[in-house]
């Protein structure tokens, strides 16, 4: 269904720290051009019907100040809309803990009148550091490479997407080697970050063995 070796390096991944009213606060960073007009892309991602067609089924107020929670997922509160260049929402799994922060903001450039470049930035300010300190930025960043492969297929093919064929694929022994892939790559990306070679090798470890067990017998 996809090049692997394509779609990861058709993505841009990065590491940085980033200042909020929170603190100090960590960002994974995603771009890529995906081949549609900025116009489609903004409502692939901010249009309830469209967005659930290759991502999550969402429900809630899509609009500024508005709540919304993905099926299963995410939700939160839209915190900034300016159409169509910038969405940014806060980023919560059930109840986040005093002190933390997660908020997503994707920005959108038009290349071209036919190409659009993604951007996704991540960012969390969390008191416990177990979780970085385990995973690294893989742990998200992986997640976000398994939901991003999926709009250029679906601004692609556009009404003959289909989303059940996308899911069957995702647990395919290659979205498994897609994954692994994705974790190796967040893995340059930390080192990048300034994070030494061995510590980021032993979360890029423990990242691909969350999103890859190993296959028991």
């Amino acid at each position: 269904m996809t090049d692997i070796v394509d779609q990861i390096n058709a993505m841009h991944r990065q590491v940085r720290d980033t200042e909020t009213p929170d603190g100090t606060g960590r960002s994974i960073i995603m771009r890529r051009t995906y081949d549609a007009a900025v116009h489609d892309v903004w409502e692939a991602c901010t249009d309830a019907e469209r967005l659930g067609r290759w991502f999550l089924p969402v429900t809630g107020e899509l609009k500024l100040g508005g709540r919304y929670q993905l099926e299963g997922n995410a939700g939160g509160e839209v915190l900034r809309c300016q159409p169509p260049r910038l969405l940014r929402v806060s980023w919560t799994f059930g109840e986040s803990k005093e002190g933390d922060l997660s908020e997503v903001e994707v920005r959108l450039t038009p290349q071209s009148e036919e190409r659009t470049v993604f951007e996704l930035e991540h960012v969390a300010v969390m008191t416990d550091p177990t979780f970085w300190n385990t995973f690294g930025p893989g742990a998200t960043g992986v997640g976000w490479d398994l939901g991003l492969i999926s709009p250029g297929w679906y601004l692609a093919q556009g009404e003959a997407f289909d989303r059940e064929a996308t899911q069957a694929w995702s647990e395919s022994e290659e979205a498994r080697k897609y994954l692994a892939a994705s974790s190796r790559a967040w893995g340059k990306a930390n080192e990048a970050y300034g994070t030494p070679t061995e510590t980021a090798a032993a979360m890029t470890a423990a990242t691909t063995n969350f999103y890859v067990p190993p296959d028991t017998p």
